[in-house]
């Protein structure tokens, strides 16, 4: 299934296309606000709400969310629900196409994506997605978003405008998408005992808007929000409580009591160990000098 990566391989060997070009000021303000606010798409549309329905919105905004996401060139809105719904069922088995435990760093990263069957939808697994005859249109023309986007940019900005502002913003955006398949389960910290690699790293919560409250999130996949304490920026959930404010979103699943309270006990916890391990080794500092001064003693 090599030749389907193709495409894939040839919109990044663009981006270098620039080089002859040059890139002006706004076409990289461009490329940052199409970073944003497709990833917002991306972590807002394909993952919190389609593929976990953690929160509900009205129909037209249902397929807003599905062409931004769409927007970014990965593929349909049901193959990368039921994929992501396969992904946590079987999260780091052999049926997890994506998991670095079992395939490596670079097969989950981005090399799962040319293996045989990758491009199939697992139907049976968004049937309450299929029921809407415009997300089943999208995903069937998924290609119909970014090319309209793409035409857009260079009909405004030329082509410095599309390779800066288009190309590089949205092979930017599948690399943001796949930190949190491969590098979220590599490394950051491991608040719950989830049963799999899934971490919690704030560099990629970050450059994915929320997402890489990896562990959280697999802790507790119901809730609208990854980063769950104050202190876990969460950039696509702020987004969302705006959205509830001026009522396009709404009842936005939260975390339960019982797993932030979960939460807080392990990071005492933590934190009580770490202490406990800094006082043993300070305690050991002074008899290893009482000990070197007898030596010395000796010795004279």
């Amino acid at each position: 299934m090599w030749f389907t990566f193709i495409p894939f391989i040839l919109v990044h060997l663009v981006c270098f296309a620039a080089l002859w070009t040059g890139a002006r000021p706004i076409d990289w303000i461009v490329c940052g606000s199409l970073y944003f606010v497709r990833v917002f798409g991306v972590m807002a549309g394909y993952h919190r709400y389609f593929s976990h329905r953690t929160f509900k919105t009205s129909r037209w905004f249902q397929c807003v969310l599905a062409v931004l996401a769409e927007s970014t060139a990965q593929k349909g809105v049901l193959w990368w629900a039921a994929h992501h719904r396969v992904h946590h069922k079987y999260t780091d088995a052999p049926p997890d196409l994506h998991s670095p435990l079992q395939y490596g760093f670079w097969h989950s990263h981005v090399l799962w994506l040319a293996e045989r069957g990758s491009e199939e939808t697992n139907r049976a697994r968004v049937r309450d997605l299929e029921k809407f005859p415009e997300l089943v249109w999208l995903d069937r023309h998924w290609l119909v978003p970014p090319v309209l986007l793409a035409g857009a940019v260079w009909l405004a900005l030329g082509w410095s405008g599309l390779l800066v502002g288009f190309f590089l913003s949205t092979v930017l955006v599948w690399h943001a998408t796949f930190v949190v398949n491969s590098l979220a389960h590599v490394f950051g910290t491991r608040r719950f005992a989830t049963g799999d690699t899934s971490r919690n790293n704030w560099f990629i919560a970050l450059i994915t808007l929320g997402e890489g409250w990896h562990n959280n999130h697999h802790h507790y996949m119901g809730a609208a929000r990854q980063g769950f304490y104050w202190w876990e920026v969460d950039i696509t959930y702020y987004i969302l409580k705006g959205l509830e404010r001026c009522g396009i979103v709404h009842d936005l699943r939260a975390v339960p009591p019982a797993v932030l309270a979960e939460g807080r006990a392990r990071d005492a916890a933590r934190r009580a160990s770490r202490k406990a391990a800094r006082a043993s080794r300070r305690a050991s500092q002074p008899s290893q000098h009482v000990d070197d001064a007898a030596t010395h003693g000796a010795s004279a």
